[in-house]
């Protein structure tokens, strides 16, 4: 009697023990266990930007928030400039739960979920205010959600630049276009809209754009004023068209392992630590917007206008071909084209 007396209490040890491990093991980030208002984590968060770049600013603005709004119970480590990975292989490492959060391109998403390319319907803003506030909206929103079956927690956006054009040869008109190679961030409806142009697009890196425009590998590249100063374009393409003919999101991402396993009172904390975060990048960029201009003058480039009312056919043809992709996109078009 003794022998099975030892033995029960011995196996009920075991079981709680194995109970008390898969407990400990829940979260790969949590540091303590505990109540939901007194568990605490360390997440990672990737990027491709460089550090000096606004993505970065937008990363540490989320990490001071979400540290204060916890309390000091979340701290976020960044992992900037591609540290990481590109980013499929950050949104690899999102699915998989190995990486908490990411800031990951529109223009690699559109890949993931057609919706995401109604973002880049061309001059359908005309400030980053207009696409913060649209931001926003239930349509945006829905967008995000597209992914929400693919192990990925999409929460917000933020805005880094518009898009323009820089070349080797000053181009003023849509006609100048034909025939030249653009160096464009690999994404279906970016290059559809540049072949519509008459340009050949050539996906290329970002680090490999540089000597390709300095060798002539290609004519010129779609890009924003910020990446333009940081990566020193204007010593290889002199002529910088302000088209701002595309906003460009970048989407904040949780992984879903990891989000769907905070509590809701911290899921909250990490939503309204995001939209702060999306409120400032963006703001602090549009503030950058006539200094990046300056610096560029400064250096020799030629900037300059050319009339958006020549892109106007182009502009149709990219509305009416991306409407028929996807409900979500004809909405969104629907709704913010002027």
């Amino acid at each position: 009697m003794k022998k099975s007396f030892i033995f029960g209490i011995v196996f009920l040890m075991f079981v709680l023990a194995a109970c008390g491990g898969n407990n400990d093991a829940s979260s790969n980030n949590k540091k303590d266990s505990g109540s939901a208002d007194d568990a605490t984590y360390e997440f990672k968060l990737g990027h491709i930007a460089p550090p000096d770049h606004i993505w970065n600013d937008a990363a540490q603005k989320f990490a001071d928030e979400l540290n204060e709004l916890s309390d000091g119970r979340m701290s976020v480590e960044l992992y900037p400039g591609g540290q990481l990975g590109s980013d499929d292989d950050m949104v690899q490492q999102l699915e998989a739960g190995s990486l908490d959060f990411g800031f990951i391109t529109n223009a690699y998403l559109t890949s993931k979920s057609d919706a995401f390319s109604a973002w880049f319907a061309p001059y359908i803003f005309d400030s980053y205010e207009e696409a913060l506030e649209a931001s926003d909206t239930d349509i945006a929103k829905e967008i995000l959600s597209t992914l929400d079956d693919q192990g990925l927690t999409a929460l917000d956006y933020f805005f880094s630049g518009h898009r323009t054009m820089m070349f080797r040869e000053k181009v003023t008109s849509p006609d100048e276009i034909k025939g030249l190679t653009l160096r464009v961030t690999p994404s279906p409806a970016l290059e559809d809209w540049y072949r519509s142009l008459g340009a050949s697009p050539e996906s290329i890196s970002l680090p490999d754009v540089y000597q390709s425009a300095q060798t002539g590998v290609i004519d010129g590249m779609e890009m924003d004023l910020d990446a333009a100063v940081t990566s020193n374009f204007n010593e290889v393409t002199g002529y910088g068209a302000l088209t701002n003919h595309m906003v460009w999101p970048s989407v904040m991402i949780a992984s879903s392992k990891v989000y769907n396993d905070l509590s809701e009172e911290d899921q909250e904390i990490v939503k309204e630590a995001m939209a702060t975060a999306s409120e400032y990048a963006t703001l602090k960029r549009a503030d950058q917007e006539e200094e990046f201009m300056e610096i560029l003058e400064d250096r020799g480039m030629e900037l300059y206008e050319i009339d958006t009312a020549l892109f106007d056919p182009f502009v149709e043809e990219f509305d009416e071909k991306y409407k028929e992709k996807d409900p979500i996109i004809e909405e969104f078009i629907n709704q913010f084209r002027k």
